[in-house]
């Protein structure tokens, strides 16, 4: 089989001309003669060395390591298919188009300019014919075959809209040489104006299949989107794509440059050759003349005359029912029949630090950055260092075309690196767009001042106001940040309907709720705007109070009933929350932000606790706690409180993280404040966290007497939910200390609790403590049952803090009972976990569970190499392991030192012990799993 031609690559695409009417005439006899056809092809493809890597119906795609085999493979096929004896009413004629360019390869397809130019270049053709582009011709003028001729039709307009195209023609005895003038934008069988492009144009193959499917259903239909998405480029193209369907012609009316709007009726007319007839006004004289015709008017840049437009539009729409318009415009133009499309940004990556140029090939703001890149910088290529720098680049920049254009013109004087660390100054950054543009077009700062100055006065406001939002935000937030000074409450909703009519603010349905954001282009902007305002400070003050409100009211409920509430709010308000406590940091001196600040990291440490965030939380917690620190005078009772369960929820991050020094003195100085306050319960509570504390050192003994201590109170004041903990955690330790004995009650009756008050996420723990005791008694099926239901509870609630130690101990089991597959996967997602939430302790015990089961796999080499990684992080850290978990350990360890042998297992450690930590996770979670497991010898 041939191999996928790779780097510079001729095309050869084919169609048959007319095969829809023959489908429809010979259904059956078609039928079988486009079977011969596809086997003649594939013969000649083949049988010259090409590889067809796509079939659209009739259509072949097929690509060769070199053009004089690409033309032979077409003349094959002409002369067979003009020489096979067809059926009468049946006599298939191919169109054939071959061009050479380079190209990316990926899954058995190609990717680049070069396609899109050899389609357009078929496009013009007809059945019976092959053309040749300039760079094929080039190739293969000096090894023709025999009694090959080719024959010069000139340059052509193709409907790409970029440079024109010198055609050839190929000509042989036994093929057709005369043909209809082609059918490119110069001919004048296809009547058009559009206007010759000097850049190419990218991606957008969806959107334009759905605007040309729309577009043949409607009479108007308007591309909506924001400034510089790409509006008036992908029209052009639309446009050139249906020329075929209008007899008399695509017609383009250009309206940026006007600026008086009565004139719109005479732009229209200059641009048709129509004359105002005596007697009657211009837009009569248009509909006479354009009554019965089938034409396309396409009008770009309608924003700013959007009235004398949709009136003109209207009136020409109702009395000439044959023709059609594609409109441009921020927002729709308002009228009867009208559908809209909004243009959405180009697709683009996510950052992230291990893109490559193979990942980022498929995205169209990549491709648009390079090919506009390398115009400017020629020398410029994509590698595996700045792969990463160039995803960030197309993502803060929206995927906005114009945007991307003008970044990419400044690599002549700047790195892709340095030209993302200043995108932060983007409208000073991405000036110098084209001289002959339009002014706006120009610069970035133009583009969204253009938009900007067609607001209305209230418009213009509430934009600016919205600007302090990070992430979105929902119609109540923009009714408490965005009213007042000139804006009712009850007017914001209508004022946000218009600037999503107006493009300027996106909307997204999440669930049965509106949600709305800012393109982050035109937030950085409005946030300029903003400042300059001198309304900045008042803004985020109400930003602020209602980040307060909103937190304060989701964690209000008890966090096991409003887990669900917690996650859905935490996803979609955590850059708001973010920009709220960087605006309270930014403002210490004000005992008004401090005091607001500590509100919310009271309210908001649980989640960062049960959901892992623990660096990025214990960041904002540390700082909240710097805050509270500086307090001048005395602190009211409510920011002490406020400011010791800060702390509570640091020395509690702190300890997941392996921090016991910085998680003691956090927890102590809780402590303090909880007995100034001569708060009984958060006493009671931290000296709970105590407790956990000493579990984790290891002083076990200390830890049960404080559980139990603070137990008491609780079980006194008829505490279920703190009570309910204080019976798992003191279970847990029992469990730790093999007194089975003691931990079964306990749990279970921790458990009772846990379903009386419906906190499953509790429950989960308990689960696991029971699937532990199981598993101890070496009833692995029991075990089993128990770890997987606390798994599944705890996966649908997203609680990855509990989560990540029952992957480990049902990872345990189920390798015990040999089922290796599911044992890796579970522990290779345990050790995803801990590395995403910094837990050094919880990293180094799924390594030592994910050896375990390597050993299994006669994998004992590797699996000493994670033991000696994982004990370097454990003598870091300074934790002791806990007993039970060493037990299981131990016997894989003996399994792998006889494996190895003493001298070869001392060695592996040593080496495990050397590297680093990155690296070890990094070979861990590409660990292959088996299609099937093996059995394991217990």
């Amino acid at each position: 089989m041939p191999i996928l031609p790779a780097g510079t690559v001729t095309f050869l695409f084919t169609d048959i001309e007319g095969s829809t009417r023959l489908w429809e005439e010979h259904p059956e006899r078609m039928r079988t003669a486009l079977a011969r056809h596809d086997a003649l092809l594939h013969q000649a493809i083949t049988e010259h060395n090409g590889y067809v890597f796509k079939t659209i119906g009739d259509a072949f795609c097929a690509a060769f390591a070199t053009a004089p085999e690409a033309l032979s493979a077409a003349l094959t096929a002409q002369r067979c298919l003009y020489a096979e004896p067809w059926e009468d009413g049946i006599a298939l004629r191919a169109r054939m188009a071959l061009h050479t360019g380079a190209v990316e390869s990926r899954d058995n397809d190609y990717f680049g300019q070069p396609l899109n130019r050899v389609a357009r270049l078929l496009a013009t053709g007809y059945g019976g014919q092959v053309l040749l582009s300039q760079a094929t011709q080039e190739l293969v003028r000096d090894s023709l075959p025999a009694q090959t001729t080719l024959l010069n039709l000139g340059e052509h307009r193709l409907r790409d809209l970029s440079r024109p195209e010198h055609i050839y023609q190929v000509l042989h005895p036994e093929l057709l040489a005369e043909f209809p003038t082609l059918r490119s934008l110069d001919s004048i069988a296809l009547p058009n104006n559009l206007p010759q492009e000097v850049t190419s144009f990218i991606g957008r193959k969806r959107e334009m299949e759905e605007i040309k499917s729309l577009l043949a259903t409607t009479s108007l239909l308007t591309l909506t989107g924001s400034g510089g998405c790409g509006k008036t480029r992908l029209s052009l193209q639309v446009a050139a794509e249906v020329l075929e369907h209008y007899p008399q012609g695509v017609w383009l009316v250009e309206l940026a440059p006007l600026t008086n709007p009565a004139l719109v009726p005479q732009m229209v007319a200059e641009v048709l050759g129509v004359r105002e007839s005596p007697g009657e006004t211009l837009t009569k004289s248009l509909q006479g003349f354009l009554k019965g015709k089938q034409l396309l008017l396409v009008l770009d840049n309608c924003e700013h005359v959007l009235e004398s437009v949709a009136l003109l539009g209207d009136t020409l729409l109702r009395s000439c029912p044959s023709i059609r318009m594609l409109a441009s415009s921020r927002e729709a133009l308002g009228i009867s029949g009208e559908s809209t499309y909004r243009i959405p940004s180009l697709s683009l990556p996510q950052p992230s630090p291990h893109h490559t140029p193979e990942s980022l090939s498929q995205f169209e703001a990549v491709r648009l950055f390079l090919e506009r890149a390398t115009t400017a910088k020629p020398d410029f290529l994509v590698t595996n260092e700045n792969a990463p720098a160039l995803a960030s680049v197309c993502y803060r920049l929206d995927g906005i075309p114009l945007a991307i254009e003008l970044a990419a013109a400044r690599l002549r004087a700047m790195p892709i690196e340095q030209l993302e660390d200043r995108l932060d100054n983007r409208f000073r950054l991405l000036t110098g767009g084209s001289r002959t543009a339009l002014p706006r077009q120009q610069t970035l700062r133009a583009l969204i001042d253009w938009s900007f100055d067609l607001l209305t006065p209230e418009e213009k406001t509430l934009l600016l106001r919205l600007s302090v939002f990070a992430g979105g935000w929902v119609l109540e937030s923009a009714e408490s940040v965005g009213s007042g000074a000139g804006i009712d409450e009850l007017d914001v909703l209508d004022l946000l309907t218009s600037l999503v009519d107006k493009s300027l603010v996106t909307y997204e349905e999440h669930g049965n709720r509106a949600r709305y954001r800012l393109l982050e282009t035109v937030r950085q902007y409005a946030r300029e705007r903003l400042a300059e305002s001198g309304e900045s400070e008042t803004v985020r003050g109400r930003h602020l109070d209602h980040t307060v409100t909103q937190v304060e009211a989701i964690f209000a409920i008890t966090s096991f009933e409003g887990f669900p509430l917690w996650m859905q709010h935490m996803d979609e308000e955590y850059e708001n929350i973010r920009a709220a406590l960087a605006w309270c940091s930014a403002n210490a001196s004000s005992e008004t932000f401090i005091r607001r600040g500590l509100r919310i990291g009271e309210a908001l440490w649980p989640f960062w606790h049960v959901c892992g965030y623990l660096s990025d939380g214990r960041e904002h917690l540390e700082e909240l706690a710097r805050l509270g620190h500086a307090w001048q005078g005395t602190r009211p009772r409510t920011v002490v409180k406020s400011l010791a369960e800060v702390l509570h929820g640091t020395s509690l991050l702190a300890m997941e993280q392996g921090d016991d020094v910085a998680a003691g003195a956090a927890l102590d100085e809780a402590l303090q404040l909880a007995h100034e306050l001569e708060d009984q319960h958060s006493i009671a509570v931290f000296g709970m966290a105590q407790g956990w504390l000493a579990n984790h050192r290891g002083d076990y003994n200390t830890a049960r007497q404080l559980i139990e201590k603070n137990l008491s109170f609780f079980r006194e004041i008829n505490d279920p939910i703190y009570l309910g903990l204080s019976l798992v955690t003191l279970g847990g330790t029992a469990i730790i200390q093999n007194d089975f004995l003691t931990a079964e009650p306990l749990i279970e009756e921790s458990m009772a609790l846990f379903r009386s008050t419906g906190n499953t996420r509790a429950l989960a723990t308990g689960l696991e403590g029971l699937g532990n005791i199981a598993a101890a008694r070496g009833d692995y099926v029991s075990a089993q049952s128990l770890l997987r239901e606390g798994v599944a509870m705890l996966r649908a609630q997203g609680n990855r803090h509990t989560l990540k130690t029952l992957l480990r101990n049902l990872s345990e089991v189920e390798c015990v009972l040999g089922n290796l597959d599911t044992a890796q996967v579970l522990i290779q997602e345990c050790l995803t976990l801990c590395q995403q939430q910094g837990n050094k302790q919880g990293t180094a015990t799924a390594l030592e569970g994910l050896g375990a089961v390597l050993v299994c796999r006669e994998k004992a080499y590797e699996a000493t190499l994670l033991w000696g990684a994982a004990q370097k992080i454990h003598e870091c850290i300074g934790f002791p392991k806990e007993p039970f978990v060493e037990a299981y350990l131990q016997k894989w360890r003996e399994q792998a030192r006889l494996a190895l042998g003493d001298t070869a297992f001392a060695a592996a450690i040593e080496e495990g012990s050397l590297l680093t930590e990155e690296t070890v996770i990094a070979q861990a979670l590409q660990e292959a799993t088996p299609l099937e497991g093996d059995d394991c010898n217990s």
